[in-house]
This record gives structure tokens, C-alpha cells and sequence, in this order.
């Protein structure tokens, strides 16, 4: 959500050069553009855009890899048809040429300088990137969760009163930010930088760094000469913000620092919301569609409840259709003697088992009848005729 409180404070600093304080001096409004909608999916689609605009073009040489004589030879000598370096005499001669497959040879789809490198973004897109960008900056928890060190700063959007438009000396211009809290990004800055990986290191960017604050000025009355040799620190005049410095690399969260005068001069570069930017011919700044995000504390208000229609009494269902030879109740249901014919035909189970069981152990117990039965089979067994 953005920001919407209706002062900012003013800092200024006084006292000695070497142990300057900082304090509020004063008041100013908020301007309307610290309200815009924060969408960082318009952030990230207008930086990826804007960064290509910055690319050189880039290509092979058109003769690479075509810079020998070779032909096919043809079909029916057991060789594939690649073309074939001519003549004798060296290991070169009868080697594949041309081909993206050969040694030596092209690359596939040689790249052309013709690509298309820049690209075009409507101007509402831009702006309404930038817009979002620049309150987002004023949110504490977006600003440090883009890794800047803001722990010391006393109040964002940090704005920076007096005369600190006209600073000339970077001394100067260090103990002024050290006195508000923002040496701590500074330090961070500085002591990230090192050697960069990759090929870059040979082509003129040896080193990479981290972003630290960006300075917002009016005037150029030195302050420009004064805070650019410090470590991570960028300078933009207000009516020249860019999202490449408000967004680096598509993360809103900037950690930005204004100055008194171009602060108030926001409201001229983008308008105040419900009147249009006096510098930029008929643009009105955005609005969310929803000026209050919780949206289950609308719906459960008593101004919606009051409109809403009652509740619906809910229809009885009829009960799913169970099929009897499965369920017992629903049988039951159906022909409530079939409960007796349950409960008599476990009973004869019942009695069917008692009964077995009496004879198996009775006949367990008849060991007489038992030799008879196995003197019967060993005489039975023998040979020759049975007597009895």
C-alpha cells in the first residue's frame, strides 16, 4: 500500500563541520505521487524494455568461416555432400568446409546487426512505472528488503532542507548524509565493490558495486560535483527520474533522498491526483481500483450487510437412493420381518454349529470304535482271503 500520511518532516543540519546534527526544521505536504498504486508487475515489464535500449549491436563477421575454396563431391564416393576443401597435399585438403558442423566452419544462423535491439514503450506505462517506483520508495519494509541499510535514517521519504543544494565540497556532502542516518548504506556500498566475474573485467568494467542511495535535486547549484564520487551514490534531477535509477534491475525500493526543492516540485511533474502535471501536458496519476484492500472488512461492513439480501434457507435434499440387498437398514425399511429372519437364521447357524461340534467330540471319545476301524484295515490289507 502506499503512503498517505499528509506531512513529511523537513531535516536540516547545523552545528560544527565535523560533528554536524541532524533535525526536523520544518514541515511540508505529501505529494500526490507517493499514493500512486504500487504494481510491480508494470515495473518489471517497463525495466526489462528500457534495458534494452541500452544494448549495442553485436555480430559475426559475414565472411567467417567462409573464407576457403571448397565444393562437393557430390554422390558415389561413400562421403557425405558437406563441401570439401580443394586441393592436395596438406591435411586441409578434403576436410568439411562451410558447415556449422564442420571445424572450421560457420556458425548456424550467423547473428546480423540488423536484430532488433531497442524497444518501444507506450508513454502511460512509463509513467505510471515511475510513479510506482517513487512510492514505493518511501515504504520502509520495501526499501530495506532491497538490501539497503536504513536503520539510522529518522523518517522516509528522507528530505533534506536548507541549503544542501548548494554543497560544493564531497566532505561536505558525506557528513551531511552521515549526520541523517545514510553513511551506513554509503559504507555498504563501498565495501561491496570487487573485481566483476566474467569477461566484462577486460572491456572497460572492471568492478561491480552495489547501488546505494540516489540523490534527488532541483538546482545545480553543486550538489551534482559534491555527492558523485561517493561510493554507490546516483544523482537525478526531479524532473529527470528514470527507472533504471528508481528500480535497479526491476526491484522497486530505492533508497532515495530529496532534497526540499524538488521534493515540492513533484506535484508540478506528476500532478497531485485529482488535478493534471503541469509538466507533462494532460497526464493525471493513476488510481487503484480499490482504496481499501480489506476486503473482507467491506463486505462484513454494515453498510454492504444492509443492502445484501437474507440469507436463503437451504432446501431439504432428498436422501441418496441405497440399494436394500446391500444395506440392512434400507431393508429393514422395506420389510421389517426380515430383522426375525435375520436373528432365526443365526440362531439355526448357531444350533447347526453346537450340534457338530457334539459330534465331533463325541466321536474323539469312542476309542474302541476307533482300533475296531484300524484292526479292519490292517486285516483288509494283508493278502489272501478275508475272514470276519
Amino acid at each position: 500500500m502506499a503512503e498517505t500520511r499528509p506531512l513529511v518532516s523537513v531535516f536540516s543540519t547545523s552545528g560544527p563541520a565535523r560533528s554536524l546534527q541532524c533535525a526536523a526544521t520544518g514541515e511540508t505536504t505529501l505529494p500526490g505521487v507517493f499514493s500512486a498504486p504500487i504494481r510491480p508487475d508494470v515495473v518489471r515489464f517497463v525495466h526489462t524494455n528500457m534495458a534494452k535500449n541500452k544494448r549495442q549491436p553485436y555480430a559475426v563477421s559475414p565472411a567467417a568461416g567462409m573464407q576457403c575454396s571448397a565444393s562437393s563431391w557430390g554422390t558415389g564416393r561413400a562421403v557425405s555432400r558437406i563441401p570439401r576443401v580443394a586441393g592436395g597435399g596438406t591435411q586441409r585438403s578434403g576436410q568439411g568446409a562451410y558447415g556449422n558442423m564442420c571445424r572450421g566452419g560457420r556458425m548456424f544462423a550467423p547473428t546480423k546487426v540488423w536484430r532488433k535491439w531497442s524497444r518501444k514503450i507506450n508513454v502511460n506505462q512509463r509513467r505510471f512505472a515511475v510513479a510506482s517506483a517513487v512510492a514505493a520508495s518511501a515504504i520502509p519494509p520495501l526499501v530495506m528488503a532491497r538490501g539497503h541499510v536504513i536503520d539510522q535514517v529518522p523518517e522516509m521519504p528522507l528530505v533534506l532542507g536548507g541549503d544542501v543544494e548548494s554543497t560544493k565540497k564531497t566532505q561536505q556532502m558525506l557528513r551531511i548524509l552521515e549526520s541523517c542516518g545514510a553513511a551506513a548504506d554509503i559504507t555498504k556500498a563501498g565495501d561491496s565493490k570487487k573485481v566483476r566475474a566474467g569477461r566484462g573485467k577486460m572491456r572497460n568494467r572492471r568492478y561491480v558495486m552495489r547501488k546505494g542511495p540516489l540523490v534527488v535535486y532541483d538546482a545545480q547549484e553543486g550538489i551534482e560535483r559534491a555527492a558523485r564520487n561517493l561510493p554507490g551514490v546516483e544523482l537525478v534531477q526531479v524532473e529527470r527520474l528514470n527507472l533504471l535509477q528508481l528500480a535497479p534491475g526491476g526491484h522497486m525500493g530505492r533508497f532515495v533522498i530529496w532534497t526540499e526543492a524538488a521534493f515540492k516540485k513533484l506535484d508540478e511533474v506528476f500532478g497531485t491526483g485529482g488535478q493534471a502535471a503541469a509538466l507533462k501536458k494532460g497526464y493525471i496519476l493513476p488510481k487503484a481500483p480499490m482504496t481499501n484492500s480489506d476486503l473482507a472488512r467491506i463486505i462484513n461492513s454494515d453498510d454492504v450487510q444492509s443492502k445484501l439480501n437474507p440469507a436463503k434457507a437451504s432446501k431439504a435434499r432428498a436422501a441418496p437412493k441405497v440399494n436394500p440387498l446391500k444395506n440392512a437398514d434400507a431393508m429393514e425399511k422395506l420389510n421389517p420381518y426380515v430383522k426375525i429372519m435375520r436373528k432365526m437364521e443365526q440362531e439355526a447357524q448357531a444350533a447347526r454349529k453346537a450340534t457338530k461340534a457334539k459330534r465331533l467330540d463325541a466321536a474323539r471319545k469312542n476309542g474302541g470304535r476307533k482300533a475296531a476301524s484300524k484292526a479292519f484295515f490292517e486285516t483288509a490289507s494283508m493278502e489272501g482271503e478275508i475272514t470276519l
